[in-house]
């Protein structure tokens, strides 16, 4: 069983980064032939700045090693060191409906947020489509709110495969029960695009004061609090234990304590949960080149599958 998942290096990865992609890919390692790519080709629609593409994809090289992905057992790499993945995509265009990608909502909720309309931009899902079919991924873990780029997926391949025979494999969503949105600092989804996250790796100072300044209402010291509707609480069940989560929604129940009380147990729980990741990121950047050879050695591997899939598909489209 091959599973596939991606992750964009468009800024510092966050703690929804880590619960929503990374945690449940690590999970997966043993469970199948895991293939993970940093998604650089789809950063470019976001990302303008070389160096700073540059920085974000080692970041996320290191960050994705220390928080526990195994190379002995995922193959990891980079998405643009598999050039096979672009002649895919435009294969792949010449049987996408416009209007299927017409009715993709990132587009629309980029161009909301003010990206510019570009063509990369909506083509967007056939990219993603290609990066699925190239590698004949059977499985794609992703939370609800991703469930219509893997349906995009399989419409496309069911129309290339109507058009030239059984070439592409149909994979399959494998949706995260336990995929709850993981709450930004002002409430709404953690985003890089709402600069309301909260870093893995963050620097202790900066975190500290981000995590107190988490917006709460005026409810006063000794008044109950509904732990149902506090952020704090919602992130606080993500990095500590059930007895911990437990004894923070009493005290809300209860009154008589504050609300920086319990960021300040959250700081101290999220401090606690990826201390041992920060010494293992700390290790990984003294070698610089063992991380490169991770990914390269990554990219061979994936590049032997993704040339097969290829060999199949310009044979039956008649390119030879």
């Amino acid at each position: 069983m091959r599973i596939l998942s991606g992750i964009q290096p468009s800024g510092r990865l966050h703690v929804g980064n880590y619960f929503g992609m990374m945690d449940p890919a690590i999970r997966l390692q043993d469970e199948g032939d895991a293939f993970y790519f940093i998604a650089d080709y789809h950063s470019l629609t976001t990302v303008y700045s070389p160096q700073e593409l540059s920085d974000n994809v080692r970041n996320v090289a290191v960050d994705f090693l220390a928080c526990g992905l195994d190379p002995s057992k995922a193959t990891f790499f980079r998405q643009s060191d598999v050039p096979e993945v672009t002649e895919l995509a435009w294969l792949l265009s010449t049987v996408t409906p416009m209007g299927l990608l017409e009715r993709c909502h990132s587009y629309k909720d980029k161009t909301a947020r003010g990206h510019e309309a570009t063509h990369g931009l909506f083509a967007y899902p056939v990219l993603m489509a290609a990066d699925i079919l190239i590698y004949d991924s059977n499985i794609v873990p992703v939370g609800e709110d991703q469930k219509q780029h893997i349906e995009v997926t399989r419409d496309i391949a069911l129309k290339f495969n109507n058009r030239y025979g059984e070439v592409l494999v149909i994979p399959e969503a494998k949706i995260r029960e336990d995929n709850a949105k993981v709450p930004g600092l002002d409430g709404q989804k953690m985003s890089k695009s709402y600069d309301n996250t909260l870093e893995i790796f963050g620097d202790e100072k900066a975190t500290r004061k981000k995590i107190m300044s988490i917006i709460t209402d005026s409810t006063p010291v000794e008044t109950p609090k509904d732990p149902s509707k506090s952020i704090i609480v919602d992130l606080y069940r993500l990095v500590a234990s059930g007895a911990e989560v437990a004894t923070m929604e009493d005290d809300h129940k209860n009154g008589g304590v504050g609300y920086g009380e319990f960021k300040k147990r959250l700081f101290s729980a999220y401090w606690e949960y990826f201390k041992p990741m920060r010494k293992q990121r700390d290790e990984l950047l003294t070698d610089p080149g063992y991380v490169d050879e991770i990914t390269r050695k990554g990219a061979s591997q994936a590049r032997e599958s993704a040339i097969a899939t290829m060999r199949r598909v310009r044979k039956a489209c008649g390119i030879h």
